[in-house]
């Protein structure tokens, strides 16, 4: 079953279906179908515009950045290595090609195309955290650059005197604290460098309910609440 299709409050319903569509993680037919809702659901373009006001203070510190100009010289040499013919320069369809071939090189100048060796970029993961029978939701998106993860809170709250603990699983390994989450909708946890190498890998990352201050013993002490692995964006 799919978000879309499914309503329910234990898989978080069309709220996280929003969120998801607003990070660009859902499927082709699962973006369609969020498409679709859009132009005929009220309410659910109201939760997507929600959702995407909720996001931006996330992206809003990540600046632009210029591609590197050998991106630029490396497209040149690949589009325009021979010399026109002559003749061409009167030919209507020597234009229209030159036209297309301009656009689809804006367009991949702009994508910066693995094949073209741009500088390797450190890689960034979303998860969505979620358990059954367990109505907090969380959705996960880990930048290596800034060594950090951003947290977005979806559904669920902690009980008086608990608090909520990031915890990352690497295969058969003891969890490792990531640290208590701070209480609000957004919410930004800088990530030690040994924990981020394990995180470029593909790890889990879990949550569990812990008394205040997290948990006494380093190991999780209470219930995990949601999980969900990283894949990438």
């Amino acid at each position: 079953m799919t978000l879309a299709e499914d309503d329910g409050p234990e898989s978080g319903g069309d709220d996280l279906f929003a969120a998801e569509y607003v990070l660009g993680v859902l499927a082709a037919d699962e973006r369609e179908i969020a498409s679709r809702r859009i132009d005929a659901d009220a309410a659910f373009a109201r939760l997507v515009d929600a959702w995407e006001a909720r996001l931006s203070p996330m992206a809003d510190a990540y600046p632009e950045t210029e591609p590197p100009i050998r991106v630029k010289e490396a497209l040149d040499r690949r589009l325009f290595v021979a010399e026109p013919r002559a003749g061409l320069w009167s030919s209507l369809a020597f234009w229209r090609g030159l036209a297309a071939a301009s656009v689809a090189a804006l367009a991949i100048y702009i994508a910066v195309p693995p094949y073209l060796n741009p500088p390797a970029e450190p890689p960034r993961l979303i998860a969505s955290l979620g358990a059954d029978g367990s109505d907090v939701r969380y959705l996960a998106v880990y930048d290596a650059a800034r060594r950090e993860v951003g947290l977005s809170h979806v559904s669920g709250e902690r009980a008086a005197g608990k608090d909520f603990e990031l915890w990352m699983i690497e295969g058969k390994n003891a969890p490792v604290s990531m640290g208590v989450i701070p209480a609000g909708q957004t919410a930004r946890m800088t990530i030690s460098p040994a924990v981020q190498e394990k995180l470029a890998q593909g790890a889990v990352l879990a949550v569990s309910l812990e008394p205040t201050g997290g948990s006494p013993t380093g190991q999780p002490t209470g219930p995990v609440v949601a999980a969900g692995d990283l894949k990438s964006i």
